[in-house]
Order: structure tokens, then C-alpha cells, then sequence
């Protein structure tokens, strides 16, 4: 029987943290004489409270590193837990909402996919618009953090072959998990920064500077506007653009630049990658919106070079209203949606690696019918990748499409309609933020959705934000009696 509780210790822990982090908006509150402060004060103290009587109960159990199965139920845990404490001050406050909408808000912060079910956001204490870009800003560090240190010894959907790249190739430099995680949120801390910087010298307000720079490098896409980024057209947009992107890419490349060493970043097939795909996805829409609707290159250009860095990345900004630019347009989109980031990034849905790893395996399979008895063996980054990482590689894809599927039956049994059901699927499945159908709000918001639908889109965000396997696992009874 797994031992429970040095997954409660942690859990606790994080709980408590968790808490501290909910008097920052508290401040905020209080700073704009807003009486919702107090809200997030008792929230505050209902949430540490209990963390810390979590941890208190579990503390003589963490005496040595976890088990493989303690490292499942923990990433699973964390992220079903922690949504229900967030969503706290958002039901006993503004903007009161019940159980599942909260919890589908927080859960959808935390997984930095950014859809939202409240109907309207411009009215909203800032305190709580804030909380909600800390949920995402947490959430988008805590995933880099699962990405780099849990997943690769999980083994989960080929994250395997990235253990040397975390612990070996990096050994020199950061032998151990916790200087891996200190190094990790320096550099996530500092391009906050930056972001935030940036975009009060192109305009915005010192608040909502804040709040997207938090949503922007978590790749989250909550904003504090019904109108999403179309508040900030022009210059902000490219600057977001640039942000979403490097948010979006292998966060331990950047622990080696800061080392003086900027080629791995350059070198890396997951980057080369990811930013040629965008650049065609960028150039495709760009001609076929100025030979279809003749539009002027620049603002077009501008246009869809954000929206589609927002895609891509899955932060899930808006500017414009892309179910306009035509189907050609929308398609290319809703395909970069499902390829997503790079492994290690705040990035979500499939990433950039494992297409890699696929196209490189399909490639192996053509040379093998013309050549049965050659030994080939697929590569990545010159180094050759077992065949437990491909057939892992294999069986995540395979796992992504069902699941997909089965979500889109399930959300469709709930009474939405087809379209609706299919994007719904798409944003939540692969964490990236925007739906489109008759039952969406005007700023996006699935308000208006039944809560069955809302519960099996808060399961999916979980589950796909976790890499699916990581959270499937649990339901096998042969992993609790092993």
C-alpha cells in the first residue's frame, strides 16, 4: 500500500503557500479602497490554516525522496487540491460565484489554460482579477517544475528521454532538483519582470502591466478585460508576441544562457522547430487573408502575428475575432493549437518534441518497407532515441486523439452543440483557452454552459495539463497494489 502521507506533507505545504499568496491581492484591494480585501484575508486564513494542519499531520512521514508512485499521486493531487482552495475567494466574494463555476475558474488558472466562466470581468474588484493572474503565474511556474524534475522519472508520454537533459547534461552545473527549481524561478521571476516593464513603457497601466505580464509568461491568457488583449492593439501585441514565445520555450535553455553558453537554446531541435512551424502557420494566414479580404500587409501582419503566437503557445489572448478570417485561417490555428510549446516551457497541449519524435519515426517506418533488413533507429538531436520513448511518444498521441474523441461525445451529451462541443474539447484538452459555438458569452466565457459540462471540462484541463498518463495511471489497480 502506497504510503499517503508524504504526499500530504507536500500538499500541505503548497496548500499553505497557497494562502500567503492570497493576502498580495488582499493589499491590492485594500490599496484601491475596495472592501473585497477582506475577502481574500478570510480566505487567507481558512487556506493556511488548512495547509498547515495538513503538513502538521504528515510531517514525521517525509524522511526520504518519493516513490515513482508517490510522484504520480502527488502531481495528480496537487492540481485537483489546489483549484478547490483557490477558488475560495472567489465564491465567498465578488464575483460569487457557486462551487463549480469557482472551481472550474481556478482549475482553469492553475492549468494556465485561461478559459473563464465569469460573464463579465470589467466590473470585477482588481484584487480578484489579480488573484486570477496569480493562480495562472503559479500554475505556469509549477508546470515548468513538474516538466523538468517529475515527469522525465514518471516516464510519462516519452518525457523519459529528458532526464540526462535535466540531471546529467546539466549535472556540472545544477546537480541537484532543488537548485534545477531555485534556477528555474529566478529566470521565470526575472522575464516577469521584464514583461512587466516592457509593457508599461508601451502604454498600459501599472496594473494591468501586471496582470498580463502574469498571464503572458505563464501562457495563461487571462486578462482583466471582456475585450481580452484588443484593449492594447499596436505595439503591446508585438511585445506580447515575443514574451508568449520565449514562455513557450525549454525554460533550462535559459538557465544555460545565463551560464554564458547560448548555443544549446539555438541548437535545440524543440526552438529551430517551433518557431519555423509558427513562422509558416504566421505566413500562410498573412497571404490568404491579404489575396482573400485584401488587407493591408501591416496591420494583418501584426494581426495574426499575435493571435497565432497566442494559439500556438496556448495562452489563449484575443485581439481580433478569428472566426472571421476565413476557414483556411481557422484551421491553421486550431492545428497549432494541438501542437503547442516546447517540453519545459510553460507551454501546453502535445509540444513540439513529440511531433519531432513522430515525424522522425514515420520517417524510420517508409525507409524500413524499401529496406526490411537495414537497422534503423530514430534520432533526435543526433542521439539516438529507445524504443521505449518512441512507443511512449506512440501511445501518447493514441491516448491525446481518444480522449479528445470521448470528450467531445461527453460534452455533447450534455446538450451543447457540436461546434461548441469540438472547441470546448479543443481548449481544455489541450489547455488552450478560447471556444467558439452559440452557447459561448460575448467575452468568451462559458458561463452559460450546464455544470456537467463544466466538471467534465475542469477534468480534462487536469488531466491535459498533466500529460494525461500521469493522471490516468491512478485508475489502474494494479498502480495502487504495486
Amino acid at each position: 500500500m502506497i504510503d499517503l502521507r508524504p504526499v500530504g506533507y507536500i500538499i500541505g505545504m503548497l496548500t499553505s503557500v497557497l494562502g500567503l499568496m492570497m493576502l498580495i491581492p488582499a493589499a491590492v484591494d485594500l490599496g484601491y479602497g475596495a472592501g473585497h480585501w477582506l475577502v481574500f484575508v478570510e480566505s487567507a486564513v481558512l487556506t493556511m490554516t488548512a495547509g498547515a494542519l495538513l503538513a502538521l499531520a504528515s510531517r514525521d512521514a517525509l524522511k526520504r525522496t518519493l516513490s515513482i508512485q508517490q510522484s504520480f499521486v502527488l502531481t495528480t493531487a496537487v492540481w485537483i487540491t489546489l483549484p478547490f482552495f483557490g477558488a475560495i475567494p472567489l465564491m465567498l466574494g465578488a464575483p460569487h460565484l457557486n462551487l463549480t463555476d469557482a472551481y472550474f475558474e481556478a482549475m482553469s488558472g492553475l492549468t494556465t489554460t485561461g478559459t473563464t466562466a465569469i460573464p463579465k470581468l470589467d466590473d470585477l474588484p482588481p484584487g480578484v482579477n489579480l488573484w486570477r493572474g496569480l493562480l495562472q503565474w503559479l500554475g505556469g511556474l509549477g508546470i515548468i517544475i513538474v516538466a523538468m524534475i517529475f515527469l522525465p522519472v514518471m516516464k510519462v508520454g516519452g518525457m523519459q528521454f529528458f532526464r540526462s537533459e535535466g540531471f546529467d547534461t546539466l549535472g556540472k552545473i545544477l546537480p541537484r532538483a532543488m537548485d534545477i527549481s531555485s534556477a528555474l524561478i529566478r529566470i521565470y521571476v526575472g522575464l516577469t519582470i521584464a514583461c512587466v516593464l516592457v509593457y508599461m513603457a508601451l502604454g498600459m497601466t501599472g496594473f494591468d502591466a501586471v496582470m498580463h505580464a502574469l498571464t503572458t509568461m505563464s501562457t495563461g491568457g487571462f486578462s482583466n478585460y471582456d475585450a481580452s488583449f484588443a484593449t492594447y492593439k499596436g505595439a503591446p501585441e508585438y511585445a506580447a508576441s515575443i514574451f508568449m514565445a520565449l514562455a513557450a520555450m525549454p525554460f533550462i535553455r535559459f538557465v544555460q544562457v545565463l551560464r554564458g553558453d547560448v548555443v544549446p537554446l539555438w541548437r535545440d531541435p524543440q526552438v529551430r522547430a517551433f518557431i519555423r512551424w509558427m513562422g509558416y502557420a504566421i505566413a500562410i494566414i498573412v497571404i490568404y487573408r491579404m489575396v482573400r479580404h485584401e488587407a493591408d500587409f501591416w496591420p494583418t501582419l501584426r494581426e495574426v502575428t499575435f493571435n497565432v503566437v497566442s494559439t500556438f503557445t496556448g495562452t489563449g489572448y484575443a485581439s481580433e475575432d478569428i472566426t472571421k478570417w476565413g476557414h483556411l485561417a481557422f484551421t491553421v490555428l486550431i492545428i497549432s493549437g494541438l501542437i503547442g510549446g516546447c517540453t519545459s516551457s510553460t507551454a501546453c497541449s502535445v509540444k513540439v518534441f513529440r511531433y519531432l519524435i513522430l515525424l522522425e519515426a514515420i520517417k524510420a517506418q517508409i525507409q524500413r518497407l524499401y529496406s526490411p533488413h537495414r537497422l534503423l533507429k530514430v534520432h533526435y538531436d543526433g542521439r539516438p532515441v529507445e524504443d521505449s520513448v518512441v512507443n511512449s511518444v506512440m501511445a501518447f498521441f493514441t491516448l491525446f486523439i481518444l480522449s479528445y474523441g470521448v470528450l467531445i461525445i461527453g460534452l455533447t451529451f450534455t446538450g451543447l452543440e457540436t461546434e461548441t462541443a469540438m472547441t470546448a474539447a479543443w481548449t481544455s484538452i489541450a489547455n488552450i483557452g478560447p471556444a467558439w459555438g452559440p452557447e459561448i458569452t460575448g467575452n468568451g466565457s462559458v458561463a452559460d454552459f450546464p455544470e456537467t459540462a463544466k466538471w467534465l471540462m475542469s477534468i480534462a484541463m487536469c488531466v491535459g495539463r498533466l500529460e494525461l498518463m500521469s493522471v490516468l495511471v491512478l485508475i489502474l489497480p494494479r498502480f495502487w497494489r504495486s
